[in-house]
């Protein structure tokens, strides 16, 4: 795939699902799909290619299709399936297989917005509807640049001392959200394992020790800068504690 193709050509969304189990996607003539993986992992195969195990994101270009994708039996998974057309028509977009990112949370929350505009954005007018159209194309060129953009320099030249930096910075900045072992292994492109040992050897902590301990450092500073109530503390910080543990003594 060549990066300046992007700029010349615009990505038309045409419809997004959300699927748990097997299916195959035939995408129609001049018709692209974009699979992105939201939990566990799937595996994808097509004619003349040998099949790959995909735990971020796919893309299907028509002329290599049908794509059947399979779920482990053993483990549950979750994908989302964009389908789209390119604009000019005949547009040489040449995008077609695994992609990475290292910005998942950005991704889930535009898939989230997505599909809430396509299914429950009622448009009371056709401006409307054009802009809510417009809105979904911009959402879908901004996917589009993220795994494009980071599946290109994702880790050129990084050490794995640099990787797990990059996460803990990662983790300080994200703290308030939902962060898993498996989560931020996948990010640094380790495994659970390794990323564990490495993360222990350069914090001094566990993940999970690391995460309360700073959770707890950020429910302090805002209890005593921004006024808030315990429970609003709590929620802004993903702590699932008793406040009365992080709530700073009087001196």
């Amino acid at each position: 795939m060549n990066f300046q193709q992007l700029p010349q050509i615009i990505p038309f969304f045409t419809h997004i699902t959300s699927r748990h189990t097997p299916q195959t996607i035939r995408c129609l003539e001049e018709c692209h799909a974009l699979i992105i993986v939201r939990s566990g992992h799937i595996t994808i195969s097509a004619p003349n290619q040998e099949a790959v195990v995909c735990s971020q994101a796919y893309a299907c270009h028509p002329q290599c299709g049908p794509f059947d994708i399979q779920v482990p039996r053993t483990r549950e998974a979750e994908y989302v399936v964009i389908t789209y057309r390119v604009l000019p028509e005949n547009s040489s977009w040449a995008l077609h297989g695994l992609l990475s990112t290292i910005s998942e949370i950005k991704i889930h929350y535009m898939l989230d917005e997505l599909i809430r505009s396509h299914f429950e954005i009622q448009a009371n007018s056709e401006e409307e509807e054009a802009a809510q159209q417009f809105r979904k194309r911009l959402m879908l060129e901004r996917i589009l640049f993220i795994y494009l953009y980071e599946s290109r320099n994702r880790h050129v030249g990084k050490t794995s001392d640099h990787l797990i930096k990059e996460t803990i910075s990662y983790i300080n900045e994200h703290y308030m959200m939902k962060l898993t072992l498996p989560m931020l292994a996948r990010r640094a492109e380790m495994s659970e394992g390794h990323y564990t040992v490495l993360f222990k050897r350069h914090t001094g902590m566990t993940l999970t020790n690391y995460l309360h301990h700073y959770r707890i450092e950020k429910a302090k500073t805002l209890f005593v800068q921004a006024g808030l109530s315990a429970k609003e503390i709590a929620q802004k910080v993903d702590l699932q504690i008793i406040f009365t543990s992080v709530k700073p003594s009087k001196k």
